[in-house]
């Protein structure tokens, strides 16, 4: 009998390998692989990345005028290096995350991807293999809008938490989101004061009900749930679009013989009732409505805070590189 990520794969879902550390990634065999600030901090501090951040800092020293430009461009030429790298692994795409400080801002947050896609392209990387991770902000999804339909790049959302934020990104013309399953989890066990089995998980209906009102309604955005917290989770979720999977999970599911019957069948969204709705054109309507889940608000803030924190730690990183 196959292993359950065989299995897995074998209900159509493409799994994604969530990690840095691409010495761990070849195994699984995934399509794609996503990287956030955090996931690269963690990666930055292995003796083994260290070429990656030779080049990176080389780079940012001829880069800038100052020494936070310079640090800027060793930051941005450092997701790259990461992103090359995995590139040689995996034979479909990398998400490389814009700065979580831009989630507000619109025009930078265009502009950083733009350069983000230029970077790449120095080095003989097509756009085609690149995915840009903006945070699921009214700001974020605008500037994704932009992104897929004036310049043809290609966009992964992500600290999706509810489905106003799905409905937008799938009206702005996103590639792809990536709701989270394990932050909606830990949200409602510290509010409930209880536990929830993979069945009754908060997140993995969250995710549930996103594929269902994108295949209702025929969206092509591709739904890649994330953010894992047990392989129940996973499971559960058999037979979506994509989803994307920390080493240690996926592990745990080379390892296992459970059997995972397909879950998510994108034909079985016809007959549900499901109402439809449209934000992109009104911004009041999509703030009201996000705001209504105090889940969503508190977890998108904290998850933008957490990555900007990162990324300010790694710049420290390379702050004292660069300098020395």
């Amino acid at each position: 009998m196959s292993n359950a990520l065989d299995q897995l794969k074998a209900t159509g879902t493409v799994v994604v390998c969530d990690s840095g550390d691409f010495a761990t990634i070849d195994k699984y065999k995934p399509q794609d692989a996503t990287t956030n600030p955090s996931l690269i901090l963690a990666a930055s501090k292995k003796s083994e990345y260290a070429k990656l951040m030779d080049v990176a800092v080389e780079y940012g020293k001829q880069h800038g005028k100052d020494i936070e430009e310079k640090v800027d461009a060793t930051l941005d030429r450092l997701l790259v290096e990461f992103g090359k790298e995995i590139l040689q692994i995996v034979p479909g795409k990398v998400s490389t995350e814009v700065d979580a400080r831009f989630s507000f801002d619109y025009q930078a947050s265009i502009d950083k991807a733009l350069h983000i896609i230029e970077l790449y392209k120095s080095i003989g990387i097509d756009k085609e293999r690149i995915l840009i991770k903006l945070a699921s902000t009214w700001e974020g999804i605008k500037a994704a809008h932009t992104l897929q339909s004036e310049h043809g790049v290609n966009c992964n959302l992500t600290l999706m938490f509810s489905l106003p934020q799905a409905i937008a990104a799938a009206e702005a013309g996103a590639y792809l989101i990536s709701p989270f399953v394990g932050r909606i989890l830990d949200w409602y066990k510290a509010a409930m004061k209880k536990d929830y089995s993979p069945q009754e998980d908060p997140g993995v209906q969250s995710v549930q009900a996103i594929f269902n009102y994108y295949k209702k309604y025929g969206y092509k955005t591709i739904v890649m749930g994330a953010s894992f917290r047990n392989k129940g989770e996973i499971t559960e979720l058999a037979g979506c679009d994509y989803l994307t999977i920390s080493p240690n999970l996926l592990e745990e599911l080379y390892n296992s013989q459970e059997k995972v019957p397909q879950k998510l069948i994108a034909s079985d969204a016809q007959s549900l009732d499901i109402p439809k709705k449209s934000y992109i054109n009104d911004e009041p309507l999509f703030r009201f409505d996000f705001n209504e889940e105090a889940m969503a608000v508190e977890k998108l803030r904290e998850g933008i805070s957490k990555f900007a924190a990162d990324a300010i730690t790694l710049k420290g990183i390379l702050r004292e590189k660069v300098n020395a």
